[in-house]
């Protein structure tokens, strides 16, 4: 799409385990360098699984101390990782009206509302809503026009994108924040996950705990974070002379209407999802460089998007990384930070391997890049997200010069 409404990714930002930079996260997923570690989700240390935190963070600089006490752990990540993506596109250049914020988030303020169960402060109300993040954003970069955030599980952070989008493209807004944040690791969280049997609780190598796709797999690594990018008109984007890291192309959303917890077994719905995507960016799928996969290294949702990836693509092999083998899975934030990921392949012209696979599942018949990053060319690229409640969201992103 180059008319007047196409979409031009002109910021990113990113706090995670893997990363504080697009940059140090991009050098996290060549190297296959995992962000996996054994974690102590409560004080005492009953709780120890492994995780993918975010070290040191240090919101000092981005928010006062004042405004630390009134937002939680997850709020902080997602306005250091809305900031750093405003400040990489340059700055907002239309009137606060035209600017619009879309956050993604699975889990709100689940540190916030777990400690002050029983006792709530003050403050406990806004520090968890799931919509905190929109406004600290909006009242940060004065942005007067719509202002929304998505709660569907791990498609959250890929639908705020997607519906930025569409903000554009409809004449809603010129420029969207959009992006999504989850800082889940609470005791609850974790114990929750793992007796349901979707989370890793124990392995011999924690920093090899998430391997998508692997015949010993054995669920995912829960992480926090935020990712955030900055969506402006195409148009604009170059009559300002910004820099565009990549075009957001194409957007499909479908709903498995399937289970609660289980994708569909044959991906139907994922296959939809995929070939809406790829009709609303004009293109097909033998014109796809590249699949960014939601893989989360759980056995159904694995063998489900497995079998999509064959359906859509056919007998040819398009090259597929599963990036939560090193960033863990941040439910909320996954999808943003893959947006990311897939925005960076696009710009360097690269795939990043998929780490920790040593025996492909033989029931997952697709072409994982691993070893080393794998050449593409240009050309678009899918970047897929299929959560809990049969929520599927996938965005195509594409070249500037497309």
């Amino acid at each position: 799409m180059t008319g007047p409404h196409a979409v031009a990714v002109t910021g990113l930002g990113v706090r995670c385990g893997a990363g504080a930079t697009p940059e140090e996260l991009w050098e996290s997923l060549v190297r296959c360098r995992s962000a996996s570690t054994l974690y102590a989700f409560d004080d005492e240390g009953t709780v120890v699984h492994p995780a993918c935190p975010m070290p040191r963070f240090d919101p000092a600089g981005y928010l006062t101390v004042k405004e630390m006490r009134r937002a939680d752990r997850s709020v902080q990540l997602a306005l250091c990782a809305a900031a750093d993506a405003v400040e990489d596109a340059g700055g907002l250049h239309v009137p606060a009206r035209r600017r619009a914020v879309v956050t993604g988030t699975g889990y709100g303020g689940v540190i916030s509302q777990e400690s002050g169960i029983g006792h709530p402060d003050v403050l406990y109300a806004p520090r968890l809503m799931h919509n905190a993040g929109a406004y600290w954003i909006s009242d940060r970069f004065g942005v007067t026009g719509p202002s929304l955030t998505i709660s569907t599980a791990c498609a959250s952070g890929t639908h705020a994108v997607g519906e930025a989008m569409q903000m554009i493209r409809a004449g809603s807004a010129d420029v969207v924040v959009a992006g999504g944040h989850d800082s889940p690791l609470t005791a609850t969280t974790a114990l929750a996950f793992g007796r349901a049997g979707a989370m890793v609780t124990q392995c011999e190598d924690p920093t090899a705990a998430s391997r998508p796709f692997d015949a010993g797999r054995q669920g995912f690594v829960l992480a926090e974070g935020a990712a955030f990018l900055v969506l402006e008109r195409l148009d604009l984007a170059r009559a300002r002379g910004a820099r565009v890291h990549a075009t957001l192309t194409g957007y499909g959303r479908t709903s498995d209407a399937h289970h609660l917890t289980a994708p569909h077994p044959d991906g139907l719905g994922a296959v939809a999802c995929m070939e809406l995507a790829l009709a609303d960016a004009g293109t097909t799928a033998d014109a796809v460089t590249h699949v960014n996969a939601h893989g989360t290294g759980t056995e159904l949702n694995d063998l489900a998007e497995a079998r999509a990836i064959a359906t859509v693509f056919g007998s040819r092999k398009v090259p597929v990384t599963a990036p939560k083998a090193v960033t863990g899975h941040g439910l909320g934030l996954a999808g943003a930070l893959e947006a990311v990921i897939t925005v960076m392949s696009v710009r360097e012209g690269l795939a990043p391997p998929t780490a920790h696979l040593t025996r492909l599942d033989p029931r997952c018949e697709l072409d994982l890049v691993t070893g080393e990053p794998r050449k593409i060319p240009d050309g678009p690229v899918i970047s897929n997200s299929f959560a809990f409640g049969g929520h599927n969201a996938c965005v195509v992103l594409d070249s500037p010069h497309v």
